[in-house]
């Protein structure tokens, strides 16, 4: 079994798919010192909130005091960050899982802000057995946060276009990212985080090579005229063959801060 699993780790690790998701969730940088009813609230009743600034956006996004532990990012290189015409979804309706996936924000936002955050690793004890040590080390909660401000009513329609996409992609879809192609074998969602005006949380399994499936977490929350977008993997998960919870206490801070 041990043998086995390295296996899988080192599969899903070399995986183009997987090796996206390392980019766009494992960026290197400078860094700075609960759950809620998913799209049930009436924005139609309210007028459309004023879209934040780049400046406003960066205020509010989050700094390495924000978070108990792990490393944030501020400063997410260039070649971690993909850009909307280097995703393409084979179905248009799927496209804006496609970019939230790779933290790339969905339709025409007025600004956007990156951070990435980074877990620390567990470190097994001494004398572990070396396939069970390297499977530690792959245990880390990585987290692409893209905060993305939208005019007119923007920012309710990207939630209406995630829900959308949700349902009709429900069984799969394939897209391509930065020449790459991604299988998603199916995606479903659940209830989001509390602290925002919509939340959803979303599960998207990838295929990887040699049958191994690959679950990532996707969490879309917005609040007034923002959109924040959080995307997750853990590739111990992964590589064990199992579904590794959202990181909540990352879009709690966030959102508490957008509140």
């Amino acid at each position: 079994m041990r043998t086995t699993a390295v296996r899988r780790s080192a599969l899903a690790a070399s995986a183009a798919a997987l090796a996206l998701l390392v980019t766009a969730c494992g960026g290197s940088g400078d860094s700075d010192s609960g759950k809620g009813d998913e799209g049930k609230a009436d924005s139609s009743a309210a007028p459309a909130a004023k879209a934040l600034t780049a400046a406003e956006l960066e205020k509010a996004a989050l700094v390495q005091a924000d978070v108990k532990d792990g490393k944030v990012v501020t400063k997410v290189p260039a070649t971690d960050d993909l850009s909307a015409d280097k995703v393409k979804a084979d179905d248009e309706a799927c496209q804006p899982l496609a970019n939230l996936q790779l933290a790339v924000p969905v339709g025409s936002p007025a600004a956007t802000v990156k951070r990435s955050w980074t877990g620390e690793a567990k470190k097994p004890a001494e004398g572990t057995d070396p396939a069970e040590a390297l499977l530690a080390g792959l245990d880390v909660d990585k987290v692409l946060v893209t905060l993305a401000s939208y005019e007119d009513g923007g920012a309710e329609q990207v939630m209406k276009d995630v829900d959308a996409a949700v349902e009709k992609c429900a069984k799969g879809f394939t897209s391509t990212a930065a020449g790459e192609k991604i299988e998603f074998l199916k995606v479903a969602k659940t209830e989001g985080p509390k602290g925002a005006d919509e939340s959803v949380e979303i599960t998207v399994t990838m295929a990887a090579d040699e049958g191994v499936e690959a679950p990532a977490k996707i969490v879309v929350a917005r609040t007034g005229a923002t959109v924040t977008g959080f995307s997750a993997v853990n590739f111990g998960a992964i590589a064990a063959g199992e579904e590794a919870p959202f990181p909540a206490q990352i879009s709690d801070a966030q959102l508490a801060k957008l509140g």
